[in-house]
């Protein structure tokens, strides 16, 4: 694909992802992205077929992100407390955030239709995200920077309460300094600190 034609399927998914954000998946059409993208429908569908198809590569796009972003900080040495802190500051401020989470969305869409190949899916996105952290916490580990722990419950305690508190600020007022209690707790799992 050529890098018009890149620049286009990017601005199609900025524009669905914020279409997704405020609606959820299922109220949005093709039509909806076509207007906010401001995008014929034939133009669209030389990029895309479904929102089903875009809802997924803005998915994947996010999960790949986030591992590339980890990986190469690894690569380059950096220390694991930082590369952790960067995280999960920005894992706070999105906790903050309820207007911009997907969070519904995405439970929406993997809970709709096909729910076999769907729910596998969502498990290839979690085991990638699992991935991730696990390198990132053996890393710390391997360095000294974090304590042992058993990596795959912190992982659980990490995305799981991340997810749930972006699903229930979406359904009910959040008290804002639960995200921040959130984070200290798992820094204070992750941190080693030299008395």
């Amino acid at each position: 694909m050529n890098k018009r034609g890149q620049e286009t399927r990017k601005q199609i998914k900025k524009c669905a992802c914020s279409l997704f954000t405020e609606k959820g998946f299922k109220q949005v059409t093709m039509k909806d992205i076509c207007e906010r993208a401001k995008i014929s429908r034939g133009g669209l569908y030389c990029h895309y077929e479904s929102t089903r198809q875009i809802f997924q590569e803005i998915i994947e796009d996010m999960t790949s992100g986030q591992e590339n972003e980890i990986e190469l900080k690894i690569e380059q040495n950096y220390s694991a407390v930082a590369i952790l802190d960067e995280i999960l500051i920005k894992y706070e401020n999105e906790m903050l955030d309820s207007q911009s989470s997907l969070s519904m969305a995405i439970y929406e869409y993997f809970s709709n239709g096909d729910i076999a190949n769907q729910k596998n899916t969502l498990y290839e996105q979690y085991l990638i995200s699992a991935n991730t952290w696990k390198k990132l916490i053996q890393y710390g580990m391997n360095r000294y920077e974090f304590n042992e722990v058993d990596i795959s419950a912190v992982f659980d305690l990490i995305v799981f309460s991340y997810q749930g508190v972006r699903i229930y600020s979406k359904l009910m007022p959040m008290d804002k300094e639960t995200p921040s209690r959130i984070i200290k707790e798992i820094r204070k799992i992750l941190v080693k600190t030299f008395d």
